[in-house]
């Protein structure tokens, strides 16, 4: 299956050479095709199915039941967090960047061919629409866990047992998932060709999910972990559908909805930080001193660079507004003297010229040439 991957890139008539930076841009989306299904195939073959079922299957099971065998009993099977999920992130990271492909040229490309967007809101758009499809299936994703094991009006299975609780599969495939795609955001910056200038705040994005998300997974705070990122997604789908509502909504028709946002965004730090703290500070007792520092410090550190990104934009764009203001008042003053001027030039006319004047605007001209005469 040939996929035209780009980030809004008009596809060339002209083959590239083989292995060229070019090529492989525009045909990355089928080569990290060609290596998931190398890894597929080996676990159809018997000397390579061990090897190739680290990166595919789950592993560190500790059900004491065989996942690949039949489970007629219906036997929950149960995981750890282990050095061989590393193989798996590997492996789905290969997948989400064939999905952003996919998801990039099926669909956001035609919507934003409809649109007929500038540069910088295409890049916006595009941003927000991977972005807002990811978080909304993780949300949906979380909740669905989060109903699953009860968590809801019983918070104590937040901290129960700790760290001796072992994860359902999707559990497990939850994280995995979530480590795999802030990896797979590091080499789409190449696949994408995004700026220089623009690569400082995926870097940090990429890089920050992936540490923050990998210590709770492999510390073994994965239920909280599970929790927070629930809260934390819902918030930043509806950012994001909302920043997509205002690069389509040319009339400016719905720039309330920033007031929604603005809301829902200091209940969800206030949530965040609290439930952590409620979790990790008081509730879990068996737990060293410097894990608890570290997952507190990363939480809450989190919270105040948000927060403080919230505020830098609220800021800039109240700056932006005022002077667009300043703009328009200028050039609805110039435009009233000069006005005025025109008014005080006919006025000086004799009366009859001043009614043709009045009548017709161009008549002036000829008014003060009869005058002249």
């Amino acid at each position: 299956m040939a996929i035209k991957s780009g980030m809004g890139r008009k596809s060339s008539n002209k083959n590239p050479p083989f292995f060229s930076h070019e090529f492989v841009i525009q045909n990355h989306a089928d080569i990290v095709s060609c290596i998931a299904m190398i890894f597929v195939v080996g676990i159809m073959l018997q000397p390579t199915q061990s090897l190739a079922s680290t990166f595919v299957a789950l592993r560190h099971n500790v059900s004491g039941a065989d996942p690949s065998q039949e489970n007629p009993m219906g036997v929950q099977y149960l995981y750890t967090a282990g050095w061989k999920d590393v193989c798996a992130v590997f492996f789905y990271t290969l997948i989400c960047i064939i999905m952003h492909a996919i998801l990039q040229e099926y669909i956001l490309d035609k919507i934003s061919k409809k649109l007929h967007l500038s540069k910088f809101k295409l890049s916006r758009f595009n941003e927000s629409g991977q972005l807002v499809v990811f978080y909304a299936m993780s949300f949906l994703w979380g909740l669905d866990l989060i109903v699953r094991e009860q968590y809801i009006g019983n918070l104590q299975k937040l901290w129960e047992d700790y760290p001796e609780h072992p994860m359902i599969f999707l559990h497990k495939l939850f994280f995995i998932i979530q480590l795999a795609y802030y990896a797979h955001m590091l080499p789409e910056l190449y696949f994408q060709k995004v700026k220089k200038d623009e690569q400082k705040p995926k870097i940090q994005h990429a890089v920050a999910g992936l540490f923050i998300i990998g210590v709770a997974y492999f510390l073994g705070f994965q239920r909280i972990a599970l929790v927070l990122l629930t809260i934390h997604y819902f918030c930043e789908c509806v950012s994001h559908a909302f920043q997509l509502v205002d690069i389509v909504d040319k009339e400016e028709k719905f720039t309330k909805l920033h007031l929604v946002h603005s809301a829902l965004f200091i209940l969800t730090r206030f949530a965040t930080m609290v439930l952590s703290c409620l979790t990790l500070f008081y509730s879990i007792d068996n737990i060293s001193q410097s894990k608890r520092v570290l997952m507190l410090s990363m939480v809450f550190g989190l919270q105040g660079y948000q927060f403080f990104d919230f505020i830098s934009n609220v800021l800039r764009s109240k700056r932006e507004n005022s002077t667009e203001e300043r703009t328009k008042v200028t050039i609805s003053a110039n435009k009233t003297e000069k006005s005025k001027k025109q008014k005080k030039k006919e006025s000086d006319l004799p009366e009859a010229d001043q009614n043709s004047a009045q009548s017709s605007p161009t008549s002036s001209g000829n008014a003060r040439k009869m005058k002249t005469k």
